[in-house]
Formats: C-alpha cells, structure tokens, sequence
C-alpha cells in the first residue's frame, strides 16, 4: 500500500479508503490510485482484511466433489451470495476427506455461517454446529435443533416420474434407490406412493446409487431377468444412476425407450446432450441456492431464528428416454 500510495502521489491512508470502497476519496483520486495498483500488481489482503473487522462476511459451503448437481447448486450460490454482500468459501467432501475436516476447514476460515449440500452428518453433530454459528441443510430433510432446510419436495418428484410413465401406458415401473444418501428415502416413498394410487404392482427396488457404475450394476440385476418378467420402465435415483442404466442396457442390445423407458432426477446438464435427452425430474438449483443463502442471511443480518423448511417444487423434463412400451 505505500507503494501504491507513492506511485499514486496520495496518502497511504487514502489508498485504504480506496480499496475499502469507503466514503472519503474523489472519483479522480480513485481513478489514479487504482490506476497505480495495476501497473504495480497490487492486491489487496482480503483475508488481512478480514482480521481487522469484526465479521467477515464469509458463507462456507460444503459439497460433494464428483456429484453433478452440487456443481450447479455451487453456481447459483455464488450468485445469491453475491447479491446479499457475501462472499463464498468452499470445503469439498471427497473419498479421502470427510465432510468433519470440510466443516472444520472453514470454522478455522472465520466462515459465520455454513450451508451443508446434502450432508451426511448425524443429527447430533448439526445440531452442535447449529450452536456455533448458523447452518443450513441443503438438499437433505434434518431434525436437528437449529438447522435451517432448504430441499426439494423429492417425494413429488417421483410421483410425477411414476405418474409420467402410467400415462405412456407402462405397469411394470421399477425404482432405482438411492440407498442412504440424502432425498432417497423421500423418492422411494414417492415412488410407492404413487404406485399404490395408480394401482401398480409391488416391485422390489432395484439396488441403484449415485454413480454411473452404480446405475451400470442395477442394469445388470435387470438384464439378468428373464424378458418377460422385466420391468419396461425404470426410475432412477439420480441422473448419473440414469446415464449409467440407459449406457449398461443399450450396450446389451435393449433399446431405450423401445424396451425401456428411464427417468432420472436432478435435471443436470449432461442430461440434455443431445445423445443423451434423459427424460428427468428437475430441481431448482436457482432457487434451492437463493432460498439457503436467503437464509443464512437473513440468521446473520436480521438476527432471525431458523424457520420452517423451505420445499422447492421440482418439475418433469420429457425427453428423449420415455415412450410408450412395445
């Protein structure tokens, strides 16, 4: 800052006022010393910055590294925060670092709130991090005390897959589960329940996941089905579960949607390549972003207590995947 405060002929203290965006310097003054912080490379401190105030105004946000969807929530999140004057701080989840380190990477960052995409941590352990600054849960339904949820309605969004393939004439409609990830036990029951009113059959799940490579494995548990038992339309947990299904049944020779119909779940891009046009469930991943750190603000700046859950409306995508069956 002196530096650029003796190539810009102004105080040091002036080049402060400039680059806090406070009131106290003039628009020509501005101009010069910004001028002068280019041809010198200067950038300001942020996290120096950060030490000398009081708040940091810093949202940390945990995500699974791989999962698609995450990808496009982080987007529309650093879109909100930017709006609401904050500034996004990521922690990824990957096999070799838990969703604990992430959590306690930005703790240590001074973050003052934290959004968990889809988190897998016990009740328990929000609800204590739910003490320490505010935390929302996006993606996953929680009871924990103190925890603001941000989620799609996942049950409706199977109903409206199974709905979507009864109407194209399919009975034998299976659900590819998601296991214990977050929202799977909502769209089995969304799934079961939309069955039941339709007055389809009792099928068993078929064993599904989060990946490609899982989706390929539930293909393999269909394809190992005699023709006239298998099912003609397949809804899968996720969109990635999706692509690996339809990928595993094509190169068996099964045509999609002549020998079977696929929905997915999450709306990612992907999805809607051309080779690929995977009839899905859409989430709002604008919304889902903008409502978690509406949240999260509104906890910082208004003082607010955390409220009901927010439940965002997904909605269906007809592409190229579903037909009616032979």
């Amino acid at each position: 800052m002196e530096d650029v405060a003796a190539r810009a002929g102004v105080s040091r203290a002036l080049v402060s006022i400039v680059f806090r965006g406070t009131a106290g310097a003039s628009e020509r003054t501005r101009e010069r010393v910004l001028a002068a912080a280019a041809d010198l490379g200067y950038q300001p401190d942020q996290r120096a910055s950060r030490l000398s105030r009081t708040r940091t105004r810093m949202l940390g946000v945990v995500f699974g590294v791989g999962h698609a969807f995450h990808g496009d929530l982080v987007d529309s999140l650093y879109a909100a925060a930017d709006v609401s004057d904050y500034e996004v701080v990521l922690s990824g989840v990957t096999p070799r670092r838990s969703e604990e380190e992430a959590v306690r990477a930005l703790l240590a960052e001074r973050c003052e709130g934290i959004v968990l995409v889809g988190s897998a941590l016990p009740s328990p352990a929000l609800s204590e991090l739910a003490a320490r600054l505010p935390t929302v849960s996006l993606l996953r339904d929680v009871r924990a005390t103190g925890v603001d949820v941000v989620r799609t309605d996942d049950a409706e969004g199977l109903r409206q897959a199974v709905t979507h393939l009864h109407g194209l004439g399919h009975r034998h409609i299976v659900h590819a589960d998601g296991g214990r990830a977050p929202g799977a036990a909502q769209r089995r029951r969304g799934y079961r329940s939309a069955a039941r009113r339709l007055g389809l059959e009792a099928t068993p799940l078929l064993p599904g996941g989060l990946t490609e490579e899982d989706g390929a494995r539930a293909a393999g548990v269909l394809l190992s089905l005699p023709p006239g038992e298998r099912p003609t339309a397949v809804t899968a947990f996720n969109d990635r579960c999706a692509l690996g299904l339809v990928d595993a049944v094509r190169r068996a020779g099964l045509k999609v949607p002549e020998g079977l119909s696929v929905v997915g779940f999450d709306d990612i891009r992907a999805a809607s390549y051309a080779h690929i046009a995977l009839t899905t469930i859409r989430q709002d991943a604008d919304a889902l972003g903008r409502l978690a750190i509406e949240r999260a603000a509104s906890r910082l700046d208004r003082g607010q207590p955390p409220g009901r859950p927010v439940v965002v409306a997904p909605a269906l995508v007809v592409r190229a995947t579903t037909g009616a069956p032979r």
